[in-house]
């Protein structure tokens, strides 16, 4: 029973996902329909993608890429600065999640050396939506712009044209909230990485370009699946303990979910009526309480409007702390770190993430 109360804990979007999907089988049992629920493109794409990204962490590149822009720091408000850019950055190339769990870990130990706990939870706090910011501008940025990017069949420049503005909009107050973090001195001069194993970094360089090939339809998927499996054989098996499957597991259940729900008149019905014309709306405040990922999968069956879908769950992402898996990361980094106030993080994070929910929901309206 400790077991399985730890797993709750650990993966609540992955067990509520798995209780609608069984929910949903009791009502149509299991046929040949089923066949025809899985996007098996999207969970190739995403299982590549993090494969690869795990190859890239384990050559030390990103450490290394950290340690040499940290290398410009001389405060704290620049050391804010630098580490948010990071993460809007590379949330565009290895997700929100992937660029999260690389940098919250390395703010905690650059701030040892900074005996100020509020600012430490600023900066995390920054650097969590400028992730979540990031990963909105690029199909492979997080797993809901991949899931439906495929499944409108859009195209690099629909994405660019309905997420640039609220992307800009974002970063302008990340700046101003930069703003609040002091110029005193920090020490990030002592903090080092190891080498670069160059022929891993440059390998998996390689195997990360021909998953964009594959998310941008240029390589078939199935290909891209074998050649990453293989490279990952051959280099370093251990790599496959690093994906995260209870992602691919939520993904595959809420598939199950909408599959089911979608043969169901009453509720096609309903969902299609209210979508109509509030794809934006609706998407975005679902998130806020069953987070964007199954949001994006769970209303992607009842509307023909990919793009206001995006919009609305990539800007729901910001608001509560289960409105985006990557947010739930960077708390539970910081909640096991030495001297964290959770109380306080949650109070910084809420006021900055349902300000820029406000604010951004506010900017699509007006431009629509």
């Amino acid at each position: 029973m400790n077991a399985i109360r730890r797993f709750c804990r650990s993966q609540p979007v992955l067990v509520i996902s798995f209780l609608a999907a069984l929910i949903t089988v009791c009502i149509i049992p299991p046929d040949a329909g089923y066949l025809g629920y899985c996007d098996c493109t999207v969970l190739i794409e995403l299982f590549c993608l993090m494969l690869t990204v795990a190859g890239l962490r384990s050559s030390g590149f990103f450490e290394r890429a950290t340690q040499l822009m940290l290398r410009y720091a001389g405060h704290v408000r620049r050391l804010g600065l630098i580490l948010w850019l990071m993460c809007f950055v590379s949330a565009m190339v290895v997700t929100n999640d992937v660029a999260l769990l690389t940098f919250v870990p390395l703010t905690i130990l650059l701030f040892e050396a900074i005996p100020d706990e509020k600012n430490r939870i600023l900066t995390i706090v920054l650097e969590t939506a400028a992730a979540n910011l990031g990963s909105m501008l690029t199909p492979i940025g997080n797993p809901q712009n991949l899931y439906l990017y495929d499944a409108f069949h859009l195209t690099a420049g629909d994405l660019v044209r309905t997420m640039l503005p609220s992307g800009m909009a974002g970063v302008v107050c990340l700046l101003l909230l930069t703003g609040l973090l002091p110029k005193t001195s920090c020490r990030t001069e002592a903090q080092t990485a190891a080498p670069i194993r160059k022929k891993t970094a440059a390998l998996y360089a390689a195997v990360f370009l021909l998953c964009l090939l594959t998310v941008f339809r240029v390589i078939p998927d199935w290909a891209c699946l074998l050649i990453t499996v293989i490279t990952a054989l051959v280099s370093d098996r251990t790599l496959l303990l690093k994906v995260d499957y209870a992602l691919l597991a939520t993904f595959l259940c809420f598939f199950v979910f909408v599959g089911n729900i979608a043969r169901i008149e009453a509720v096609r019905g309903f969902f299609s009526s209210v979508l109509q014309g509030r794809e934006l709306l609706i998407s975005a405040l679902l998130s806020q309480g069953i987070s964007n990922v199954p949001a994006a999968v769970m209303l992607s069956g009842f509307t023909e409007n990919g793009t206001a879908l995006m919009l609305g769950v990539d800007i729901g992402g910001f608001g509560t702390l289960i409105a985006s898996l990557a947010s739930l990361i960077a708390f539970q980094l910081y909640r096991r770190s030495k001297g964290a106030r959770t109380g306080q993080f949650l109070l910084v994070f809420s006021a900055v993430n349902f300000g820029m929910l406000a604010v951004l929901l506010g900017l699509a309206y007006c431009i629509r």
